[in-house]
């Protein structure tokens, strides 16, 4: 039986860099930003993939190419062994957007200030008419808000954006996507505005809602701490491309890319016992417009070698279902 939800193959994701008028009559040759330059990876059903790396890596752009809001360069994205592309741009366009979902960053800005709680949530349930009358849409609504930690749900169908905390919010936010009753969706930055008391309420919730309804989930994020908390997989992004990938559990603990390794050497641990070392990246991100050579971490990379410059290197297989895009995977890193 076929688990996968989700299936992305050789991705690629380029935006034009806009010329000028200057640039346009010396005929100046076209550039390219590589947001998202070649990756792959499958989401079963009920499974969460962690997309981590700093901003500007590709996580976003992955999202909402999976989404469909971003039509991909390259590649193809198949949702339920649908074309995600031909459902975008098709006519079962409804239908995607029902089964692919998105939880926005800051809550503040994704709610309309003028819709209450009620309308917020119930009025895709018009769009896509899965609610008879307006007596089944507040059946819905209600049940959906008490199922994201908002009760009882009469204290909030009446209020508006304003009135409500910013982890309210976010809850009235993943209310409004759950209603459609999706089985994707993209989590990003859900809790980087949120207070860090309400951050672990929100990833449980998440969590709740994930083995409860079985959604697929990829949650972005730079914070490897709510990724090993909240995710199955994680994979980690440099410059459009995946350079490790595996179970949390074990890039995590053994992160084998010299990139996953600085990330995890800064995470704050209060044990000073069980503190290591920071590994503080030299240099700049370089210009996803002028690539490096050979391998892309290779400017910045503590452990590069005179082969990194010239060769890609590719994800390889080292046990565990664990990818690591590193030519010293072979050896011992130091």
């Amino acid at each position: 039986m076929n688990n996968t939800n989700l299936e992305v193959k050789d991705l690629r994701k380029l935006f034009p860099v806009h010329r000028g008028i200057v640039g346009s009559i010396l005929r100046k040759s076209q550039r390219w930003v590589h947001a998202v330059d070649g990756i792959s990876f499958n989401l079963d059903k009920g499974e969460i993939l962690a997309l981590v790396g700093e901003s500007g890596s590709g996580k976003t752009t992955t999202g909402l190419c999976a989404l469909g809001l971003v039509e991909p360069t390259e590649g193809k994205i198949l949702l339920q062994g649908m074309d995600i592309v031909e459902l975008a741009h098709g006519p079962r366009k409804q239908e995607l957007r029902q089964k692919a979902q998105l939880i926005f960053q800051d809550p503040y800005e994704s709610l309309n200030p003028r819709q209450t709680v009620f309308r917020a949530v119930s009025e895709a349930l018009g769009v896509h008419k899965l609610a008879k009358n307006d007596k089944q849409k507040l059946e819905i609504a209600v049940s959906t808000l008490e199922d994201v930690g908002l009760k009882p749900a009469s204290t909030f169908l009446h209020r508006y954006p304003e009135q409500l905390s910013g982890g309210q919010r976010q809850r009235v936010g993943i209310a409004s996507a759950l209603a459609l009753n999706p089985s994707l969706l993209v989590a990003d930055e859900p809790v980087s505005m949120l207070d860090v008391s309400i951050r672990a309420e929100i990833l449980g919730l998440l969590l709740r809602l994930r083995k409860e309804h079985e959604i697929s989930m990829i949650y972005i994020t730079h914070d490897l701490a709510s990724a090993a908390f909240i995710s199955d997989r994680v994979a980690v992004m440099y410059l459009g491309k995946i350079v490790e990938i595996g179970p949390a559990k074990v890039v995590l603990k053994d992160p084998l890319h010299p990139y996953t390794r600085s990330l995890m050497s800064v995470i704050p641990i209060p044990n000073p016992r069980r503190r290591q070392t920071r590994t503080v990246l030299k240099g700049e991100t370089p210009n996803p417009i002028d690539l490096p050579s050979g391998c892309r971490f290779h400017p910045r990379c503590p452990v590069a070698f005179d082969r990194c410059p010239n060769v890609q290197p590719e994800l390889v297989d080292v046990g565990d279902h664990h990818q690591a895009a590193c030519l010293l995977v072979d050896r011992q890193i130091p």
